[in-house]
Order: structure tokens, then C-alpha cells, then sequence
């Protein structure tokens, strides 16, 4: 196998990287292979997201299902707050007839 070495490379990344190698137990050398080893395959297929078979058939199903919901605009108004009724311009000044003398 042949040996991996990276001059100049930024620590921020290095820290990245050996953040990595700890978290999941690896060494150096074995983290850069991974890294290299994933980031050739995305590079490969120009990072486009893949379902596996089973996980999209439920996506397709679950795309189908919404396709089935009414067009109603009932479905629109939910979550939505009643508007306020408008303010009248005058003050109100009509006498309510639900008072009691005294």
C-alpha cells in the first residue's frame, strides 16, 4: 500500500480529521483511506443522492398518497389564524339594550 502524506495541509482540517479518527477508534492512516475511499465514490457520481430500493418505493408510496388528498381549501386554512375584524373608523357608540337600571 502506499503511504498517504499531506504537507500544508490547514489545521483546522487536520483537527477535522483527527476528530474523526477518534470519535470512531480508527488511525490516522486508516481514517484517510475511508475519507479518501468516500470521497472518491460522491466525486464519482457528482454527489447525487441515491435512495436504496426500499426507502424509495415508501417515498413513492407516501408521494402517492398525498397525491390522493382533495383539493380543498379547508385543508389551505389549517394552522392559520381568523383575521381580526376590522376596526371601525367611528367610535362605537350604539346603546346595548343588556343593562338593568338601578
Amino acid at each position: 500500500m502506499t503511504d498517504i502524506v499531506l504537507r500544508d495541509i490547514d489545521p483546522i482540517l487536520a483537527e477535522r480529521i483527527q476528530r474523526l479518527a477518534d470519535a470512531h477508534g480508527w488511525d490516522m492512516p486508516g481514517t484517510l483511506m475511508r475519507i479518501l475511499e468516500r470521497g472518491l465514490h460522491e466525486c464519482e457520481v457528482d454527489g447525487a443522492v441515491r435512495l436504496a430500493d426500499h426507502e424509495a418505493s415508501v417515498l413513492q408510496a407516501a408521494i402517492q398518497a398525498l397525491e390522493q388528498v382533495p383539493s380543498d381549501p379547508g385543508f389551505a386554512l389549517i394552522g392559520r389564524a381568523v383575521p381580526p375584524k376590522p376596526e371601525p373608523a367611528q367610535p362605537d357608540q350604539s346603546i346595548s339594550d343588556d343593562f338593568e337600571l338601578k
